[in-house]
């Protein structure tokens, strides 16, 4: 029989729609007031928006917009009720774009699919999410935190080390991209170790089939969420493993990309939230991902809807090794050298694990010239093949991703 986190997860569709008929007008009410939602929201009468269907009326919040918008009132555009050194921490995701932070009881939400993964009290955490500048890493401790569990910070990189201490402290549970889970698994191996680890809480890129299997051969639980740093857990997997369950706290539409349509039901379209968190109200934020609903209820017994997960992006930011890879940084990358005519970055897989090659198009050095600025730029490293000018097609693409999601 399922154990539920709380009393939310089973809430009936007249009880959910009931209790968002409160807290949504309170939300809208809150963000109309910001100085960030002035030109938006103005004039909009909160008390009239209380469901789903009523925010297909308002304005699509893009991240572009989020970000010119910190450029004129920093750190955070005016999209918050408590000013930046209210907050626990302040973070700052590649664009830059800067999100903030709170250590209040779980304020990102992660505990609920910690929970559902079947980690809580007596589980060791190792969190290889990134502590560093970007808050997933926070985001997954503060959810551990929220279950009982207890967390190694171990980030990313030095995987011996990594090996060792899931040895000596008895870890077991991971949390982390899909494939880096894979990486310490193989090290263990090849070092002769044997970990204790039985469960693995995964998001940031996606989980593969072919490897979640290798996972459950080896005897380990691996279920994955969809989360972003602005706004936190939006929908996690349970272990029906029938799509994604979404968080009681934010409200899903699925629209027609680069408007605020929403779909028909079924249909494949961009995902949009509206969170209902006080601190960072975020209405009707366009995530830039693809996703579909799912008719029906979770076998496992929680209520809320369902989306099928993450099936791609309605612009081409890519998400690689955990990193979302933006048109306007191959740009960047572009202007950084005089003689670049065009680059495009290609994502693929070799073996379980995301790979990045650039192929730049130049009549100049070879490609060790490029390296360093492919990793300022980018932020990850990548194969570099440089070809002669002309060379590239001329599809509009600069993002091309070539791994296969089925």
């Amino acid at each position: 029989m399922t154990e539920f986190y709380d009393a939310l997860e089973t809430r009936s569709a007249d009880e959910r729609a009931a209790d968002v008929a409160i807290a949504l007008p309170e939300q809208i009410a809150r963000a109309a007031a910001l100085a960030g939602y002035s030109g938006s929201l103005g004039g909009v009468d909160a008390s009239a928006i209380t469901s789903a269907a009523d925010l297909a009326a308002l304005p699509v919040l893009r991240k572009s917009e989020l970000s010119k918008a910190q450029g004129a009132d920093a750190p955070f555009g005016g999209f918050t009720t408590k000013s930046a050194s209210g907050f626990a921490h302040i973070f700052q995701s590649p664009g830059p774009i800067y999100e903030p932070g709170g250590s209040d009881h779980d304020w990102w939400r992660m505990g609920r699919f910690l929970h559902a993964v079947g980690i809580g009290a007596g589980d060791i955490v190792q969190n290889c999410f990134g502590y560093h500048l970007t808050p997933a890493g926070m985001i997954f401790e503060s959810g551990a935190r929220a279950v009982g569990a207890a967390v190694l910070p171990a980030g990313t990189g030095q995987t011996e080390l990594q090996v060792t201490a899931a040895r000596d402290i008895g870890t077991t549970a991971y949390a982390g991209t899909p494939d880096y889970l894979k990486i310490i698994l193989d090290k263990a191996d090849e070092l002769g170790v044997t970990l204790n680890i039985t469960k693995a809480a995964v998001g940031g890129g996606a989980l593969f089939p072919s490897l979640r299997q290798e996972y459950a051969d080896r005897g380990i639980t691996c279920l994955q969420s969809y989360a972003t740093a602005d706004l936190g857990n939006i929908a996690y997997e349970s272990a029906a493993m029938e799509g994604m369950i979404v968080d009681e706290q934010v409200i899903v539409e699925i629209v027609t990309p680069g408007t605020g349509n929403p779909v028909a039901p079924g249909e494949v379209g961009e995902v949009v939230v509206t969170s209902l968190n006080p601190d960072y109200p975020l209405i009707r934020f366009a995530t830039g991902d693809l996703s579909a609903v799912m008719s029906g209820e979770s076998p496992c017994g929680r209520t809320n809807m369902r989306i099928k997960g993450w099936m791609g992006r309605a612009d081409q930011t890519t998400k690689i090794k955990g990193m979302f890879v933006r048109p306007e940084q191959v740009a960047a990358l572009v202007a950084k050298h005089d003689e670049i005519v065009k680059a495009r970055v290609i994502a693929t897989r070799q073996g379980e694990m995301d790979a990045m090659t650039v192929r730049i198009e130049a009549d100049g050095p070879d490609e060790t010239a490029y390296a360093k600025s492919v990793v300022e730029v980018l932020k990850l490293k990548a194969a570099i093949e440089v070809v002669a000018p002309g060379s590239l097609p001329k599809d509009g693409l600069v993002i091309e991703d070539q791994r296969k999601y089925d």
